[in-house]
């Protein structure tokens, strides 16, 4: 089979739902549903993010981070975590750990070191994207950072399947976002369960449309992959905005500028990237 045969099986089999995840994907898919079940309580969840022990990690470094930690008390257990950074941020924290082991039994160093660069790339995007959330485009920020978590999870996939296909990555871009990215994207989304509206900001991405200042999920969404200093190792979008136009990225937000507003979170930007890596 050639590399673009296999690009498009790869994408046929995410269309019917056909996806083959590490074992244990499984189990912290059925985590995140028990935690998103209305009827899950503080001690419970606390409970259930103790045995996954990467979750707990990660959820003990955001609830210290700037964003949730203003008054420089920190955390040192799971509760008292869980408590801090509430129910949607857990969410998006399970969701981080899932798209790390969608990687996680790749072996190759090269398919390793790309697999590295996406996870850098994403949460980049995740923390920026729930900064310009609170303070730009004034979307919902938990719902923004795990939009930034998820965005590039079709690429996760892609490089965990990439062993079975010799030379699947050598081909350009146009070939991953013609007869793969959107299709075995929305296939992992789904099998995910990643909600409606992050569905349509992540559409909104592939798209390449958008309104400065941001409006909306969509929006910030890509404004923060703009700003992310991480580029995806995956593809350079023909007609991508490049990290040096990047930069001159401005516009007026009330009384200030984005640039101010940058520079200003610059702090929470790099804490919440950091917990997240």
């Amino acid at each position: 089979m050639d590399r673009l045969d296999a690009l498009k099986s790869i994408a046929a089999q995410a269309i019917r739902g056909e996806l083959s995840f590490p074992t244990n994907v499984d189990a912290t898919l059925k985590l995140q549903r028990a935690l998103s079940d209305p009827e899950c309580h503080a001690d419970a969840a606390a409970r259930l993010v103790q045995a996954e022990p990467l979750l707990a990690a990660r959820t003990v470094a955001i609830a210290n981070s700037v964003t949730y930690n203003r008054a420089g008390n920190d955390v040192t257990n799971v509760r008292a975590a869980v408590q801090r950074v509430g129910f949607r941020t857990l969410g998006a924290l399970a969701a981080s750990v899932i798209v790390r082991q969608l990687s996680s039994e790749i072996t190759d160093p090269a398919l390793r070191a790309r697999a590295d660069q996406l996870w850098r790339h994403s949460a980049h995007v995740a923390a920026l994207a729930q900064v310009i959330a609170r303070r730009v485009s004034f979307v919902d920020p938990e719902t923004a950072m795990f939009a930034g978590i998820v965005h590039e999870v079709g690429g996760f996939y892609l490089l965990s399947r990439a062993h079975e296909y010799p030379g699947l990555l050598e081909g350009g871009a146009e070939d991953w976002l013609e007869h793969g990215e959107v299709a075995i994207g929305r296939g992992v989304l789904l099998k995910l369960g990643v909600p409606a509206p992050v569905m349509g900001a992540i559409e909104a991405m592939w798209n390449g449309l958008r309104a400065l200042p941001p409006e909306t999920l969509g929006d910030t969404l890509l404004l923060a992959n703009d700003l992310s200093p991480e580029p995806s190792p995956l593809l350079e979008r023909p007609g991508a905005t490049t990290a040096q136009a990047a930069a001159t990225i401005d516009f007026a937000v009330g009384d200030g500028t984005l640039a101010r507003i940058m520079e200003e979170s610059a702090e929470e930007v790099y804490s919440l990237t950091s917990a997240l890596l």
